[in-house]
């Protein structure tokens, strides 16, 4: 995939070694005030000293590699090509895009949709119109689920802004108003769809994405396919159970992420991503 040199989005939050909550105490005045405040309420003096000290030795202990310094940049590359096309869609209907903010974290964090963790996986959170991202995952894409390259990456990264458009469109919102009224079951299948959709929506962004600065090369395609039929419903249940659940199914079969994927990415048309018609393609 063609990104090294690109303009990289400057719509990105890094949290990365800021941990997960806890008493945030910096340096200077600011800290002695701080900590005497605390200390007066009741709060134990140790507790000051560790929240002073351990930022300072956790900054050394966490020290980004070239190769995660890599996986930032690209991503915010990424993230800018989104802007692009979603900014050119937008436009060509006399509107004008909101643009998402990313989120890059390390073991946890915390959003308006609640706490995350890296095992939580790369998300979207509605309220706050922000992806999160551990950097992480793309090794686990890699290694643990065997769909290892950049373009992979990519179709993680546009699936979750394909949700913020979903969002921005208010199809996020009807489904969400029918948690109420539905089963389990029948709800499952309506995340089902709104997932599927995403799917699409990342294809229609790898479509226009490639017209507009020829980002593809031999090889790319298969490799966003792979990750879609990695990730499948079917396929993780699988996985980890040795059988499959299909009443449980709350993203999609491989078979269905890569026909939308794919769908979208032949197209380009938005008009063709009603996936709430035809669950079962």
């Amino acid at each position: 995939m063609r990104w090294l040199g690109n303009r990289e989005s400057n719509n990105v939050e890094d949290r990365r070694g800021s941990g997960g909550g806890g008493l945030a105490i910096g340096g200077g005045i600011g800290t002695i005030v701080i900590a005497v405040i605390y200390v007066l309420l009741g709060g134990n003096p140790s507790d000051v000293v560790n929240q002073i000290v351990a930022p300072q030795q956790n900054q050394s202990a966490t020290a980004r590699t070239p190769e995660e310094e890599r996986l930032a940049k690209f991503t915010k590359v990424v993230l800018a090509y989104t802007e692009n096309v979603w900014d050119s869609i937008y436009e060509s209907r006399g509107e004008t895009y909101t643009k998402p903010t990313l989120v890059l974290f390390s073991d946890q964090t915390q959003s308006d949709c609640g706490f995350a963790s890296a095992a939580t996986g790369p998300f979207y959170c509605p309220p706050d119109q922000k992806v999160y991202i551990d950097l992480s995952f793309f090794r686990d894409l890699s290694e643990k689920f065997k769909a290892p390259g950049e373009f992979a990456m990519a179709y993680v990264i546009a699936h979750e802004v394909g949700h913020h458009i979903q969002q921005l469109n208010g199809t996020s919102e009807k489904i969400q108003q029918l948690r109420s009224t539905l089963s389990e079951t029948e709800y499952n299948k309506m995340s089902v769809k709104l997932e599927l959709q995403a799917d699409f929506l990342a294809g229609v962004w790898a479509y226009h994405a490639n017209k507009l600065e020829n980002i593809l090369e031999p090889g790319d395609l298969e490799s966003a396919l792979n990750a879609a039929n990695a990730i499948g419903d079917d396929r993780l249940q699988k996985q980890s159970k040795g059988y499959v659940v299909p009443d449980a199914f709350t993203h999609g079969t491989s078979k269905q992420r890569m026909y939308w994927f794919k769908k979208g990415f032949e197209t380009g048309d938005l008009s063709l991503g009603n996936t709430f018609a035809g669950i079962n393609e």
